[in-house]
């Protein structure tokens, strides 16, 4: 028993000789709070802009046409057709200085109903005509989070049906945008026969149409002729929006924000951080365009700088879509 005593008196002053400031130190593998331990540089490369949208298989899709241009709108009279149309239908005018530019229904879709009353000033984009598809179409809704990356300036549109044919090219019928429920006019008082033996009723009103449904936001677009379509069946549509060449981009973790105005978080060469402010463009959900901000000789931290918090409690979001 003696032998093992000088042995625990040393490691009893050892272990009171160990200083404070050792157990101060963080565990290994671990950096300083508020280290930066990724960083990005811009680079530059060509960008598409594409939004998956989920849909499916309709048959008779109602769909929307937009004013072409700002002026008074003029509805036309439109007989019901007695088949599918094999030309656009001429269903309203746009009128501004005297000069009338034509909306359309494109060939294969009916007139479905008004979405403002005769004589309204529109604007260019606003709804104006509701059309329905004689035939097969795809529908994909669009939800809020997607309304702003889709717009109505469509350079391409894909869809793939599931466990079916695709991909292949879609042709939009409508653009995208929300719809109220659409007002069919009233049909014209029906025609007084002199021959009839019973007093004529007196003109009146008919009982106006159905009404065309809202439809809130959709894109309704249709495939190849050839293309096997099923009522109900799931279907996936790309839309490529835009196409930029040689832009320059950052991952989008590393940018707060991803609508028009974004901020970033430089590191300077001396290790200290500047939260700049940036003009940001297009993206593909991988990265995004930044307009002007920052320059390619410039660092930044990943992930982007923190949302400041909304009052009432909430956390900052860093980055973009976190």
């Amino acid at each position: 028993m003696r032998r093992f005593l000088p042995l625990l008196a040393v490691l009893g002053l050892a272990a009171g000789c160990t200083p404070s400031s050792a157990a101060q130190q963080p565990p290994p593998g671990l950096a300083e709070r508020g280290t930066v331990m990724t960083t990005a540089k811009p680079t530059r490369q060509d960008l598409t802009n594409k939004v998956s949208l989920s849909g499916k298989v309709e048959l008779g899709p109602t769909f929307g046409l937009v004013a072409p241009i700002d002026g008074e709108v003029r509805y036309l009279d439109v007989k019901a057709p007695t088949g599918t149309p094999t030309k656009p239908t001429k269903v309203a005018n746009i009128w501004v200085n005297g000069k009338a530019t034509a909306v359309e229904v494109p060939a294969g879709a009916v007139f479905a109903g008004r979405l403002v009353d005769d004589r309204s000033k529109v604007t260019a984009g606003m709804p104006i005509i509701s059309a329905r598809q004689a035939g097969y179409g795809i529908v994909a809704d669009i939800d809020g989070s997607k309304a702003y990356q889709v717009s109505d300036s469509l350079q391409s549109v894909t869809a793939q049906i599931k466990n079916g044919p695709g991909p292949f090219p879609c042709t939009v019928l409508g653009t995208l945008a929300a719809l109220p429920g659409g007002t069919i006019p009233e049909p014209k008082a029906p025609a007084v026969n002199p021959s009839a033996t019973a007093p004529a009723a007196p003109p009146t009103q008919g009982q106006p149409q159905q009404p065309s449904e809202s439809t809130g936001m959709r894109l309704v677009c249709v495939g190849p002729a050839n293309t096997k379509l099923i009522n109900g069946a799931a279907a996936t549509v790309e839309v490529v929006t835009a196409k930029a060449a040689g832009v320059l981009v950052l991952p989008v973790e590393a940018v707060a924000g991803s609508q028009g105005k974004g901020q970033v978080e430089v590191i300077k060469a001396d290790q200290s951080r500047e939260i700049r402010e940036v003009t940001l463009g297009l993206t593909d959900g991988k990265v995004i365009e930044i307009k002007s901000g920052v320059t390619e000789e410039e660092t930044v931290a990943v992930p982007g700088p923190n949302i400041p918090a909304a009052k009432g409690g909430g956390e900052g979001q860093p980055g973009m879509g976190k």
